[in-house]
């Protein structure tokens, strides 16, 4: 199934296409049909090994990288946060460590270590200005944000919300839609065709006798789409534990969420703004 998170998109470690006796060598050897009673005997009488000894991913250690990598960004973000100016360029070279990491194709915890600090400083330098403008919005942000995530990540483990390939089809449609609107967007504002801050997202829509931006009423779908994201990201780690991907892609996994959170946050951050304009 694809994900739109193109961290995980682009490696065969969680794609359900590749083949685990192909692609990772370490995983664990799978029962034939042509297998005898005593070699099918065998391979289940085997002790389990560990992960050190196969060399595979696992939650465990997967999540250990998650947290790793999420608080080396929350302790860039403060120091974007005490030292805002930063924010340009840590934002320039997130982006290109983010498509380094994207684009190469062996895992490299380096690299997703060093997109983590850039990231951090970015998200704690914009947040401080939004800050500025609209005291005790990075509350607000960062409540909503560990919302989303424990909600998505709770149904998501419970088993009441699974992504399916037409969910996937649409939501790759609406993404891509407000992809195009937000670049749409950003040339009417560059061009001065729009007014606001805000641009497109600051008209003011009427509905039900109130009147609401039109980007709190985008934000909410996208939302929603970052939830599903959220998904996406949780179904591709289980497919590459599930398929014995190499250990090393647990970095991988924590770069995918860290992508998605970020851009989840941010968003919810200009709803924020929009809402307190």
């Amino acid at each position: 199934m694809a994900n739109s998170n193109p961290a995980f998109n682009r490696s065969p470690a969680f794609s359900d296409r590749a083949a685990v006796a192909g692609k990772f060598p370490n995983a664990a050897p799978a029962a034939t049909a042509d297998m005898t009673a005593q070699q099918l005997t065998e391979l289940y009488s085997q002790p389990s090994a560990t992960p050190d000894e196969t060399g595979r991913m696992t939650y465990e250690d997967t999540m250990v990288k998650i947290i790793l990598c999420f608080g080396i960004l929350i302790v860039a973000a403060v120091v974007g946060w005490f030292v805002p100016f930063l924010w340009i360029p840590a934002a320039i070279l997130g982006t290109v460590f983010a498509l380094i990491n994207i684009f190469k194709k062996k895992v490299s915890p380096a690299l997703v270590v060093l997109y983590a600090i850039f990231e951090g400083v970015f998200v704690g330098g914009i947040t401080a200005f939004f800050e500025s403008q609209w005291p005790g919005i990075a509350l607000q942000a960062i409540i909503g944000t560990a919302a989303v995530i424990g909600v998505t990540f709770a149904l998501f483990a419970s088993g009441k919300v699974r992504a399916s390939a037409r969910a996937t089809k649409v939501f790759l449609i609406a993404i891509t839609g407000y992809v195009v609107y937000s670049i749409v967007n950003v040339i009417l504002m560059v061009t001065g065709v729009t007014k606001g801050a805000f641009g497109l997202d600051s008209v003011d829509i009427h509905l039900f006798g109130l009147s609401i931006p039109l980007g709190v009423i985008i934000g909410v779908l996208v939302v929603l789409l970052g939830a599903y994201s959220l998904v996406l990201d949780f179904d591709s780690i289980k497919t590459g534990v599930t398929r014995g991907a190499p250990r090393s892609y647990a970095w991988t996994a924590a770069f995918g969420l860290m992508v998605t959170v970020v851009w989840l946050y941010l968003q919810i951050l200009r709803i924020l703004a929009l809402s307190r304009r």
